[in-house]
């Protein structure tokens, strides 16, 4: 019983002291500490469209079921695929302001529509607007390989900052081993991937202008631009 004692005092005095032991040697280590960045652009195929359509707009000359079959029918026309790509964000009506000022009651509802290249958006446009809706905005970009190009973008990060790192350790005649620390740094100042915002889109013409003649509007995407940096440390040998 007492060895069984004596033995489990040893282990518990001797855990610590290995710790201790192990953070005292990464500590000591001789390292060499790079960042590495890299970066990628890529052409957006996922183009999120907001549609608005408010009674209110056609001073309740046709109702909102009115609208939304005449919507409808315009996308169908351009192969938008109504199950998959087409979705509800919102449904609401002035009803309360109908009991405060005795205004007409118009219902507004708003769609979010996917399409996978600008010239589909350019056609939204002008399709819609000939059936007088026109208040459509492109809500956001995106790509459907979009992970895949991230993990892509770190990899060549690092791939960077052993580059730096062997390139350096030879200008003083040593060698780089093993990586002993590896991190990812957030840096506010940079896109960190993130899609582009609305200022990176320019809609060029206007079919209320030149009546339904007039060709879609030209609109042109900024990229999507990936960057990102890693910080790592490796052994000096």
């Amino acid at each position: 019983m007492r060895t069984v004692i004596f033995l489990t005092l040893i282990s518990f005095f001797a855990v610590p002291c290995f710790s201790q032991q192990l953070f005292k040697n990464f500590i000591d280590e001789n390292y060499i500490e790079v960042t590495g960045k890299a970066e990628m652009e890529i052409t957006p195929n996922e183009i999120y469209l907001k549609i608005i359509i408010s009674e209110k707009d056609n001073k309740g000359k046709q109702t909102l079921e009115e609208l939304e079959k005449l919507m409808i029918g315009k996308l169908k026309s351009l192969d938008v695929d109504i199950e998959k790509n087409l979705t509800v964000h919102d449904i609401s009506s002035n009803f309360k302001d109908y009991w405060l000022g005795k205004t007409d009651i118009f219902t507004t509802k708003e769609y979010q529509v996917l399409v996978n290249d600008a010239s589909t958006a350019g056609k939204i446009f002008r399709e819609l607007e000939s059936v007088n809706i026109s208040n459509i905005s492109v809500d956001r970009l995106s790509h459907s390989e979009l992970e895949k190009f991230r993990q892509q973008v770190k990899i060549e990060a690092i791939k960077t900052a052993k580059a730096k790192a062997e390139s350096l350790a030879t200008a003083i005649d040593q060698t780089i081993g093993k990586a002993i620390h590896i991190q990812e740094i957030d840096d506010l100042r940079t896109l960190q991937g993130k899609v582009p915002e609305v200022s990176n889109i320019v809609i060029r013409g206007n079919s209320s202008l030149y009546g339904s003649r007039a060709p879609e509007p030209e609109i042109e995407f900024g990229e999507i631009n990936l960057e990102y940096r890693i910080l790592a440390k490796f052994k000096l040998e």
